[in-house]
């Protein structure tokens, strides 16, 4: 069967690495190196943090989904060097080494394996591009320890900056590892390099050896055959070559467990040291870190050209610092914000005047009177207010916000604020989802459903219902504007995101289990084609025609039969303990806030019909459009959401999102008018 344009074949390759099976992969690096950047961009919302066996040094670990694999991240403490290593760095080694087990050589120790968990399957050194020949000496270490080594070279923008161009096919080639290009400040290669790294265990590959100069050699091959018996295998269980070269180094922890295990041995193996000093021009551990030094400069110098800065990438690079700077990049988001506004504000009310608007005036000169002409005005109603959702609201904004996607800026946008919306327990991959509720909920909660999962899922669309959709956004606009001001709009905006941010926290204890965290792919910049542009708004939007339509002129008929049998009075009366009681409003207000659910504009209408006049400030005053416009902001957003609701996230999670909307509109418009009326008095 052949793929919509709307659809990704993800090629399957086995073994899956998931549930039980999921990879361990090790952040190692030295210090300043990006590593707990790099940490922070995939991570999850729930972070497990402890320390190291025997030591004050703490890591962090936490679940990431890459592609269908998953893994458990664990991010260590830098480290400058296996060479002379400090006693507090020798905790990050053993993990590296043995993990939640111990060899035959260390079952003494009392305080146990260095972490509760694995070994690594996987390690992966971030690199300072811009110091890389500093970075090699730990990454030619790391190539004994016998594990798949992957290179995150980070930095590069910093590195192009002062005109450093590495060549890394050359450095993988060279090193036998892997190299992938990376700046985990703007998220560029993080996908890559996590996708490299599940690839490196499935095919079973570790570093080519590295092995020290040949003159260094000849005076440590009696060493090395001495240490070369099953025994000591056994006992260590670390690869040969890194067990020789810790000892001829003088590595304090091996000599010891040596010295402690194998006494009768001890004594030859100093001999044997002593006599490969002779050989040499320095002390044996003094001429392996000047080999390796030497090595790494070598390196260094055959991958590293000097040339001009951002050659052929100037005009990317400024982009990225606008779209990716941790703070630049806040900017940048919040011109994309600006830009949705607009269309929503501006260009979707041009559309509605001459869509919308016109069918409106056109069939407000029929007023049937009859039971059949009532129903028929309700079907068309219904149908004038789906035309009234789709055309000057939905579409364009869909259209706008898929186009963006196409370019690559709402990727950015995603990474830039993900660390945010970690604190509400989600997510940056659901930021477009709740720019898009700007607009409209019911697209914004399908792209929700379409971007997460399981619990992510149903907290980001329990989430995007208190977003002000473009129809509450006009309400806001067209009563407080008027009544309130600039600073009571702003007052009510702020608002709901202080309630979403509450919400979040409160809702993450409904749902404690946390998702993993997702490796974000930065995409290169793109010009939008008119073909996947048409196709993925019409797989966003066309739910609406076979959802949202039934439900909307459905609820209009429902509606338009209890007005006609005079059910109005009936309404208002038992809506009188909401609306006169708590909320201190005139009671004629309950219907156009029940009419609400189908359409919020309807409401802004009806309480023009209801009032009799389009100066509210009449009969309600500043307090009263102060409650009135948050209990819209947060009540039920309307009949249409609902519906996308009960597709994307089910009944039970759908009855309660309507619950939720109904308590937070209540308490929330409640106790603001409560205090502005405790202010009014006391004042």
């Amino acid at each position: 069967m052949k793929p919509s344009p709307t659809e990704t074949i993800v090629p399957l390759r086995g073994p899956l690495f998931r549930g039980e099976r999921r990879l361990r992969i090790a952040l190692v690096g030295m210090p300043n190196s990006g590593k707990s950047t790099l940490f922070q961009a995939v991570s999850s919302t729930s972070i497990h943090t402890g320390e190291l066996a025997g030591t004050h040094q703490s890591y962090g670990e936490c679940t990431v989904q890459i592609g269908l694999d998953e893994a458990s991240l664990v991010t260590l403490p830098s480290m400058h060097s296996l060479h002379q290593m400090q006693r507090k760095d020798v905790g990050a080694l053993k993990y590296l080494l043995w993990g939640d087990r111990l060899p035959p050589v260390s079952e003494h120790e009392p305080q146990g394996p260095a972490a509760p968990f694995s070994p690594p399957d996987v390690i992966v050194q971030v690199v300072d591009a811009t110091a890389l020949e500093r970075h090699l000496e730990l990454t030619l270490e790391l190539s004994q320890l016998g594990r798949p080594v992957v290179i995150a070279l980070n930095m590069m923008d910093e590195a192009r900056e002062k005109g450093l161009h590495i060549n890394t096919r050359a450095l993988e080639r060279l090193l036998g590892m892997p190299v992938v290009p990376t700046i985990a400040m703007m998220g560029h290669g993080v996908s890559k390099l996590f996708s490299t790294a599940v690839e490196v265990v499935r095919e079973k590959s570790c570093p080519l050896p590295q092995p020290p100069s040949r003159h260094i050699q000849e005076a440590i091959r009696p060493l090395a055959e001495e240490l070369n018996c099953p025994a000591i295998r056994d006992a260590f269980d670390v690869p040969h070559a890194f067990l020789l070269t810790q000892l001829a180094e003088g590595n304090q922890y091996f000599l010891d467990e040596m010295r402690q295990h194998f006494p009768e041995l001890m004594r030859q193996l100093l001999y044997l040291r002593e006599q490969a000093e002779t050989m040499l021009p320095r002390p044996l551990d003094e001429e392996l870190h000047a080999d390796r030094h030497h090595q790494a400069a070598t390196l260094f110098e055959e991958v590293t050209r000097i040339g001009g800065p951002y050659e052929g990438t100037r005009w990317r690079y400024w982009l990225d610092e606008l779209f990716l700077h941790p703070q630049w990049g806040l900017l940048g988001s919040l011109l994309v914000f600006a830009t949705v506004l607009f269309v929503v504000f501006e260009v979707s009310a041009w559309i509605d005047s001459i869509t919308a608007a016109r069918l409106v005036d056109w069939a407000s000169t029929w007023q049937p009177e009859g039971a059949f002409g009532v129903v028929a005005r309700a079907v068309l109603d219904g149908l004038i207010g789906l035309i009234g959702i789709v055309l000057p609201y939905m579409l364009p904004l869909v259209l706008l916000l898929v186009a963006l996607e196409q370019t690559g800026v709402m990727q950015r946008i995603a990474f830039v604020v993900d660390r945010g919306f970690h604190h509400i327990g989600l997510h940056g991959g659901v930021a477009v989802s709740f720019l898009l509720g700007l607009g409209c909920n019911v697209p914004a909660i399908s792209a929700a459903a379409s971007a997460s999962s399981g619990r992510d899922r149903v907290v980001a669309s329990l989430l995007i219902t208190f977003v002000p959709c473009s129809a509450r956004s006009a309400i806001i606009l067209a009563l407080a504007g008027k009544y309130l001001g600039g600073l009571g709009v702003f007052a009510i905006f702020a608002m709901t995101i202080i309630v979403i941010a509450v919400m979040g926290k409160l809702l993450t204890r409904r749902y404690p289990e946390t998702g993993p965290g997702q490796v974000q792919d930065i995409p290169p910049y793109a010009i939008p084609g008119w073909r996947p542009l048409l196709s993925n708004t019409w797989a966003r939007t066309s739910d609406i025609l076979t959802i949202v339509t039934p439900l909307l002129v459905g609820g209009s008929i429902v509606l338009a039969l209890l007005s006609y049998v005079g059910a109005d009075e009936l309404v208002n009366t038992l809506l009188t303990p909401i609306t006169g009681w708590w909320l201190g409003l005139p009671i004629v207000l309950g219907v156009p806030i029940l009419f609400g659910i189908l359409r919020k504009e309807l409401s802004l209408l009806m309480i023009y019909q209801a009032l009799g006049t389009f100066e509210i400030g009449q009969y309600l005053d500043w307090v009263q459009i102060i409650t009135f416009l948050v209990f819209l902001t947060f009540y039920i957003p309307c009949v249409a959401t609902f519906a996308v609701m009960l597709k994307t996230i089910g009944r039970k999670e759908a009855l309660f999102s309507i619950g939720l909307s109904v308590t937070v509109a209540l308490l929330v418009s409640g106790v603001i008018r409560f205090v502005l009326e405790a202010g009014r008095l006391v004042t």
